[in-house]
């Protein structure tokens, strides 16, 4: 569960809605607090258990240097309404939305986009077998195929006792003892209850077993021409950081190993991680043709 360490709104973000042709979409916007944004947007998936909140640390830095940037809550994901229906929440029926936001987003410049760890399965469909045209993808603490490692486990436990028990019971049972035991202030606390209650029953067993069993689409992604990024914790106990190491490898991409992160560098360690994005960024729009 990726915890953020506050909630207040930085200069320059917001909440909003966007309306998509998939419908509406939960987001929070950053733009520059000074000038206008000269460079191409960027677009920002949280993963499972997560929410565009998770993103609030590192918004105001990367909108600093010229962009607009948005941070999603997917379908049935805390303040995005979704239906009770298992097949909206697929890894490919969720690239489909994404690609969607892309669309409603930037209709008329490709935008970046990113994937943090369940995001990255998702907004790897969206790359792969969506319209849009994208400037560059990062892969954030996400792997080629299902989690593993101690997550894994955490997710079996989900898809086991969500639909048994309820999310109430997950929360008092396992993620309300794990925060009080990482010393979680009671603000957070509150906004972490109301967050993982707010999510889709529906959806959050569905994409907790998607996370388990998505499979390896590394060969397919490796086969569209985009410039993408590695980007994880040294200590990231979902998929190793050797595993994306690989994954990278494959893709033909650099891989960035974030030091004194783990699974959620946005939060852990946001500074670093603004400047690895907004270098990447910048290097990807320098490659452009119309860059020339």
């Amino acid at each position: 569960m990726s915890t953020p360490r506050f909630l207040t709104m930085p200069p320059g973000v917001r909440a909003q809605q966007i309306e998509t042709a998939a419908g509406p979409f939960a987001v929070l916007e950053a733009l520059p607090v000074t000038g206008l944004p000269e460079r191409l947007p960027a677009l920002l998936v949280p993963g499972l258990t997560g929410s565009k909140e998770d993103f609030l640390a590192v918004m105001q830095t990367l909108a600093q240097s010229g962009r607009r940037v948005i941070a999603v809550d997917m379908r049935g994901q805390y303040e995005t309404p979704g239906p009770d229906d298992p097949a909206a929440y697929t890894c490919a029926a969720l690239g489909s939305d994404v690609d969607a936001l892309a669309q409603a987003v930037s209709p008329d410049e490709p935008l970046h986009l990113v994937g943090h760890s369940f995001g990255g399965l998702v907004t790897r469909e969206a790359v792969i077998d969506g319209r849009t045209k994208f400037a560059s993808y990062t892969l954030m603490s996400s792997g080629p195929a299902g989690i593993i490692g101690p997550r894994e486990k955490a997710g079996r436990v989900m898809v086991r006792e969500v639909p048994e028990h309820g999310v109430e019971y997950v929360w008092v049972n396992r993620m309300e003892p794990e925060a009080l035991a990482a010393g979680v202030p009671d603000e957070i606390m509150t906004f972490l209850r109301k967050r993982l209650l707010s999510n889709s029953v529906v959806g959050l067993t569905m994409m907790a077993d998607q996370a388990l069993n998505a499979p390896d689409r590394i060969d397919d992604l490796a086969q569209i021409e985009l410039p993408i990024l590695v980007l994880c914790g040294e200590d990231d106990d979902g998929w190793p950081p050797l595993v994306q190491s690989e994954m990278a490898h494959r893709l033909g991409a650099d891989c960035v190993v974030l030091p004194g992160a783990a699974h959620s560098p946005a939060v852990e360690a946001p500074e670093t991680t603004a400047a690895a994005l907004t270098r990447f960024w910048n290097f990807a729009e320098s490659r452009r043709p119309s860059a020339a």
